[in-house]
């Protein structure tokens, strides 16, 4: 999986008035934060935003299938991912629209618990 920075670049740019979006390379994509929350992961493909259960209903409306992935042993597995709808790609209105949704769901998800380091 690969993604394009000019990508990551408008989402950043038109996330503006909302935080500030950071990005971490990903196994060859880009997971995307707004002000330290995760949101959206970027890939060859396009933007995929996180969602959950309160915004599963909307995505669905809007016929954005999940994110999936092939693992090493074939199976293919979702993840919480939903395909941008193709109007955020040249409206940075519905990309905050869009992206909104996963940033909530971003900040709905339980935190994981740091380690410990063992004395």
């Amino acid at each position: 999986m690969a993604f394009d920075q000019g990508l990551v670049d408008w989402i950043a740019e038109a996330m503006e008035p909302i935080g500030n979006v950071t990005m971490r390379k990903m196994m060859g994509g880009a997971t995307l934060y707004c002000d330290a929350t995760i949101f959206a992961i970027v890939s060859d493909e396009g933007a995929w935003f996180k969602s959950d259960a309160v915004s599963d209903a909307e995505w669905d409306e809007a016929g954005c299938p999940r994110f999936t992935f092939t693992m090493g042993d074939g199976r293919v597995d979702t993840m919480n991912y939903r395909r941008a709808p193709d109007d955020v790609y040249d409206d940075a209105e519905e990309l905050r629209r869009w992206a909104s949704l996963g940033l909530a769901a971003g900040q709905r998800a339980p935190r994981k618990a740091k380690a410990r380091k063992k004395p």
